[in-house]
C-alpha cells in the first residue's frame, strides 16, 4: 500500500491534481489560516501541520472529530457569521471556506465572504459547487442542506480567480456522488476531465476560487494613467 501511494501522489495527482493539492497551491507561502467551517476532515489535513491553523464550525460533533485528529492547533464552536466578532481585521494570512457559502442562503454567503476579505492579510479561498447542487442534511447535521448556488460569473465579478475542480459536472450528483456504475472506472473518467474543465469552470463539477486581498497584491494607480 505505501508503495501504491508514493505511486498515487508521484503520479497521478501531479498530472491530474485533486482539491487538496490546488488548495495547497493556492494558500502558498501563507503562514496563518482561519478555517471556516471547518467540518470534521478539513482538506487542509494534507499540510496543516506546517501552519498556525484555527477551526471555527457551528455543529459539536464535526469539531471533536477534527480535534481528534489534530487537523487545527484552536478550535472554536461557533456561528460562522459571527468571526468578525471574535477575531479582529487582517487576523490570518489566508481565510477559506471549504463548501460552505452553498449553505447558507445568499445574502448570509455574500456576508461571510465580505467578512473574510476584511479578515484576511493576504488571500481568501473559496471552494464551492459550480451552480445550485440540491441537498438536504446529512449525517444528524442540519447546517448540511444547500440553501443558495454560486456561478463562474459572480465569483469573478467579486475579484476572484477561479479554477473548475472534480471533474465534468453531469458526473456527479448529490454530495460529489459519481451518477454511474462501476464507480472505480467512473471516478477515473471523472479525473481525466480535470484536465478539461480546469480553466473551463463553468463546466465542472465545483470550482476553488482564490482573491488576494494584500496591498501587495492590489493594482496601484500611476500618474500616468490620470490622464
Amino acid at each position: 500500500m505505501g508503495l501504491l501511494k508514493s505511486l498515487y501522489d508521484a503520479v497521478y495527482v501531479k498530472i491530474l491534481p485533486n482539491y487538496p493539492v490546488e488548495l495547497e497551491k493556492a494558500v502558498g507561502d501563507c503562514k496563518s489560516l482561519l478555517d471556516v467551517g471547518c467540518g470534521d476532515d478539513s482538506p487542509i489535513k494534507r499540510f496543516s501541520g506546517r501552519m498556525e491553523t484555527v477551526g471555527i464550525d457551528a455543529f459539536g460533533p464535526s469539531i471533536e472529530e477534527s480535534r481528534r485528529k489534530r487537523i487545527h492547533k484552536k478550535y472554536y464552536r461557533m456561528d460562522i457569521l459571527a468571526a468578525g466578532r471574535k477575531f479582529g481585521p487582517k487576523s490570518f494570512d489566508c481565510v477559506l471556506a471549504s463548501a460552505v457559502v452553498e449553505h447558507l442562503k445568499k445574502r448570509d454567503g455574500v456576508r461571510l465572504i465580505e467578512m473574510m476579505e476584511k479578515l484576511a492579510k493576504k488571500r481568501v479561498i473559496i471552494q464551492t459547487p459550480v451552480g445550485f447542487l440540491p441537498q438536504g442534511p446529512e449525517e444528524g447535521n442540519p447546517w448540511q442542506e444547500h440553501k443558495s448556488g454560486w456561478t463562474v460569473a459572480e465569483m469573478r465579478r467579486r475579484g476572484y480567480r477561479v479554477i473548475g475542480l472534480n471533474g465534468w459536472k453531469p458526473l456527479r450528483g448529490e454530495c460529489a456522488r459519481l451518477r454511474f456504475w462501476p464507480s472505480l472506472f467512473w471516478l477515473v473518467v471523472s479525473d481525466v476531465t480535470q484536465l478539461f474543465v480546469r480553466n473551463r469552470p463553468e463546466r465542472a463539477f465545483e470550482m476553488v476560487c482564490v482573491k488576494d486581498v494584500s496591498e501587495q497584491a492590489r493594482p496601484r494607480l500611476h500618474l500616468n494613467n490620470l490622464g
